[in-house]
């Protein structure tokens, strides 16, 4: 479990700035007419946040996780500043199950 938790807090740290950075060029298209910013990050953001999408798969399937449970932390890549959050709320998660299992 811990080798598929490096990948998944790796993955949520960049899709997290890759989503800030995406708000930024948002506000740059729509608000002021730049579209630039918006056509670089929307994909780079999309390509990370499905590979995010396959490191949850692979740490969900390991810990077992129920679907609803995995459901809510793939949405961790949706919402700006939450996918820190979830980053920190699993890895606490999976330290304390690794920790139960081995005393």
């Amino acid at each position: 479990m811990e080798s598929a938790l490096k990948p998944f807090r790796v993955l949520a740290y960049v899709v997290g700035v890759m989503l800030l950075i995406l708000c930024v060029a948002m506000v740059l298209r729509y608000g002021f007419g730049n579209a630039e910013l918006s056509k670089i990050t929307a994909p780079i953001h999309g390509g990370f946040y499905m590979i995010y999408l396959i490191a949850v798969m692979n740490l969900g399937m390991k810990a077992r996780w129920t679907w609803p449970y995995m459901l809510g932390i793939m949405l961790g890549g949706t919402v700006p500043f939450l996918s820190f959050y979830v980053e920190r709320k699993v890895t606490q998660r999976v330290q304390n199950t690794s920790a139960t299992a081995e005393a």
